[in-house]
């Protein structure tokens, strides 16, 4: 800019700060009447940080699992149906499912991903209100976060419902702690799970240290007393590099084991609670499962020995002494 022109432009300045410090006759409030303040500026609105750059590891585990939903959904799996003339099933069937799932032990206690000898165990069930959050790793932005958080309180919401039992979202001393951690955040979901149980054995801390992608998740629940069965603390670790459908299968599979269905079957059928993938949420027969584990005829500690002639009865009142075929 040459000088005139500096000159010239600094004296519009002027010019139009000498105009706008003067108001007309019209501009000025009548007498006595204070002058109303100027409205404040619009505020911008908050720069979301961005989100770190995944790593390699990460974006690998992003593109397995991508693939993995689409394969498992062209087969004709991860069914949202919840069963229907398909599949259905008897009191009989019901009752040894639950047999299976409640009662039955997938890993040995204590010794990591060890499988269980197949032995039934006994009744576990919360007998405390179950406080459910939602914690997520560094590298999860917000869109996920707010996504995931809304598909968690529905899914609670739901199964307070189906167990009569007080089952809610909270952030205030929660005791089921649901952390979604990707595979760049794995050294924070170690170290935040040894804050929240610092008593969790060896064995579980390293299946998280070297969790195989072949697990998409997993829940580690806590009784409220040493070698009890009254569950008091709750754990599950979802991977974040899922997309949408597993996402919901995780959250689905991992907290209904958390309160007490705890085993999987290749016999229960519709059901979740079944390694072949065929469903990816809850069933009404998982919602039948579950109201029999929280009917106050059972109690936690019982055998399979006392259990069971109750479970019979129970599913015989549920399914109506017939066939059940799908969402009753």
């Amino acid at each position: 800019m040459s000088r005139t022109g500096l000159f010239q432009a600094l004296c519009l300045t002027v010019l139009l700060g000498a105009l706008a410090g003067c108001a007309s006759e019209e501009d000025r409030p009548p007498s006595g009447q204070k002058p109303q303040a100027r409205p404040a500026p619009p505020q911008a609105a908050p720069v979301e940080a961005p989100r770190p750059v995944p790593s390699e590891a990460s974006a690998t585990l992003a593109t397995y699992y991508a693939r993995l939903e689409r394969d498992l959904s062209y087969r004709g799996l991860l069914r949202t149906d919840g069963g229907g003339i398909d599949t259905p099933f008897t009191d009989t069937k019901l009752a040894s499912d639950f047999e299976q799932i409640a009662l039955g032990e997938e890993y040995e206690r204590g010794a990591g991903l060890k499988p269980s000898s197949g032995e039934l165990g006994r009744i576990k069930r919360w007998e405390q209100p179950v406080r459910v959050s939602a914690e997520f790793g560094p590298s999860i932005d917000e869109l996920q976060k707010r996504r995931d958080t809304v598909t968690l309180s529905n899914y609670v919401d739901r199964l307070a419902r189906v167990a009569d039992h007080p089952i809610a979202m909270s952030d205030r001393n929660p005791n089921f702690h649901v952390l979604f951690m990707s595979e760049d955040d794995r050294p924070a979901a170690v170290k935040r799970v040894q804050e929240l149980v610092p008593q969790i054995d060896t064995a579980s801390l390293n299946v998280l240290r070297t969790l195989p992608r072949e697990i998409h998740c997993l829940v580690i629940a806590f009784s409220d007393a040493p070698g009890g069965y009254a569950y008091g603390k709750a754990v599950a670790l979802i991977r974040a590099e899922h997309p949408k459908l597993l996402m919901q299968s995780c959250i689905h599979e991992e907290v209904a084991q958390g309160l007490g269905l705890a085993n999987d079957t290749p016999f229960a059928r519709p059901s979740i609670f079944n390694d072949d993938d065929e469903f990816a949420l809850l069933t009404r027969h998982d919602e039948m499962l579950l109201e029999m584990l929280y009917d106050p005829r059972l109690r936690p500690g019982m055998t399979a020995a006392e259990a069971m002639p109750i479970v019979r009865v129970m599913a015989a009142e549920l399914t109506g002494d017939r066939i059940a075929a799908g969402p009753l």
